[in-house]
């Protein structure tokens, strides 16, 4: 490794992430992959708990790489073991499907197990490399992995709402094909066994790559079979394809030490962040929502009903304000009356209804001038009219309530507008999550150190 300069393209054999499995798959069951999505569910449980844990110390690892130039030798065997027992489970599951052996629970390297996982300690590593290689120097392996997991199917779901017929991406689908064979055939393609072990080579060396292990930039090549490297690359030794095994110092009570604090850091810092940013959201008492603007061209702008009831009203609400200001600085009239009322009130008048979605979705009603003007109507229970901002403020009460904005000059309105509430109980709510959250950051904090402590050996 380099202290400094640019990504390293080394030879392909030499890429210091080594993944490795078995040269032919082992003997898998032809039926035993229909029902390993509920076998492996014990590995996906620990895995949701220690990959928060690889992502909190990669953050540890940035800021130690970009003060020393080293990767705290600690949180590296720490990082490699999760790596590492992705990798076993996703051979077991549907990576691969090339072992009906169970995956061990252990961050350790398992000699008799099928699939292997090791990454080269770096000696260096450059402390400018580390502020862009793994977001910037990374995204176009990153594109590559997002269609191999999936990433790019489920991203057009949540941004067009298209459904996809199958979202798990390049590799689960070539391994579920590799299962129906398995089904009908009884055999497992060698060609098929060889090409899912080079995509998941692909996407752990990006992995290790990204999470700061490495300054050596992964290659664009898919290297297929269990060595990792064509046979023309392994280097003067054919049978050594990873580097020596060092025994992780990671005992079992070690990493639960080191997961529990991991989601306690976790944990305190959303509590405190939360409480320090609701803490904002309050003015003059009251915790107010972000402004939106409302529009109509009839001669009202009014909200659905609006339900307000049930122990937690009483006890929990006390005030509520509804702001609102005409964008041409016109005369406004805002008030609060209950829904049946309002329904009368707006009979017959051409006004809007504010659905409550963010993006569109009003609805119109067709209709006429009000045949009262607002202020002379006796059906508020709050109101105010007047030039800019004007603020209607009550006490919170059991009913169904809806809240109306109408121009004083005639049809067409464009306004800004919030809601605030006071809530008795609040300052001591979020006071109490900030301090609990310090609490939780600094007891989880002192949990990985120790851990993390007891883990330092020889570099």
């Amino acid at each position: 490794m380099t202290a400094s300069g640019p990504p390293s393209y080394g030879a392909p054999a030499s890429y210091p992430v080594h993944v490795s499995a078995d040269p032919v798959a082992d003997r898998p069951s032809s039926w035993l992959w229909l029902v390993k999505w509920l076998l492996v569910i014990p590995h996906g449980l620990v895995l949701m708990l220690l990959w928060p844990a690889f992502l909190l110390l990669t953050v540890v690892a940035f800021f130690a790489i970009l003060v020393t130039g080293r990767y705290p030798r600690a949180i590296f065997d720490f990082n490699v073991g999760v790596l590492r027992w992705t990798w076993r489970v996703g051979y077991y599951a549907y990576g691969v499907l090339g072992t009906d052996r169970y995956p061990p629970f252990t961050l350790r390297d398992d000699p008799g197990y099928p699939a292997h996982l090791e990454v080269e300690y770096p000696q260096r590593l450059s402390r400018g490399l580390v502020l862009v290689k793994w977001w910037l120097l990374v995204l176009p392996h990153y594109l590559v992995v997002a269609v191999l997991t999936g990433a790019v199917a489920r991203a057009a779901r949540e941004t067009t709402g298209v459904e996809w017929a199958w979202e798990g991406g390049l590799v689960a689908l070539l391994a579920v094909i590799a299962g129906v064979i398995l089904l009908f055939a009884g055999r497992y393609p060698q060609g098929l066994y060889d090409l899912l072990l080079g995509l998941n080579r692909w996407v752990l060396r990006v992995a290790g790559y990204a999470a700061l292990m490495t300054d050596a930039y992964p290659p664009f090549r898919l290297d297929q079979g269990g060595s990792g490297a064509p046979a023309a690359l392994a280097g003067t030794d054919p049978l050594r394809t990873t580097p020596a095994v060092r025994p992780s110092p990671w005992s079992a009570g070690r990493t639960v030490a080191v997961v529990a604090g991991a989601l306690a850091v976790v944990t305190g810092l959303g509590l405190a962040t939360g409480g320090l940013v609701l803490q904002t959201w309050r003015e003059d008492g009251y915790l107010t929502s972000p402004t939106r603007t409302v529009q109509t061209d009839g001669y009202a702008v009014a909200t659905e009903s609006l339900e307000l009831r049930g122990v937690a009203l009483e006890q929990g609400v006390g005030e509520i304000r509804v702001r609102a200001e005409a964008l041409d600085g016109g005369e406004l009239f805002i008030g609060i009356a209950e829904a049946e009322d309002a329904a009368v009130y707006l009979a017959g008048v051409d006004h809007t209804v504010l659905t409550g979605r963010l993006m569109g979705g009003d609805r119109h009603v067709p209709g006429d001038a009000p045949r009262t003007p607002p202020e002379d109507a006796d059906i508020w229970l709050g109101s105010a009219i007047g030039p800019g901002r004007q603020a209607v403020e009550v006490t919170a009460e059991p009913g169904d309530w809806v809240v109306v904005a109408m121009p004083a000059d005639g049809p067409g309105l464009v306004a800004t507008a919030d809601v605030g509430v006071t809530l008795p109980w609040f300052p001591q709510a979020t006071a109490t999550a900030i301090v609990l959250g310090l609490l939780l950051l600094l007891s989880g904090a002192a949990a990985m150190a120790v851990a993390l402590n007891s883990t330092r050996g020889p570099e």
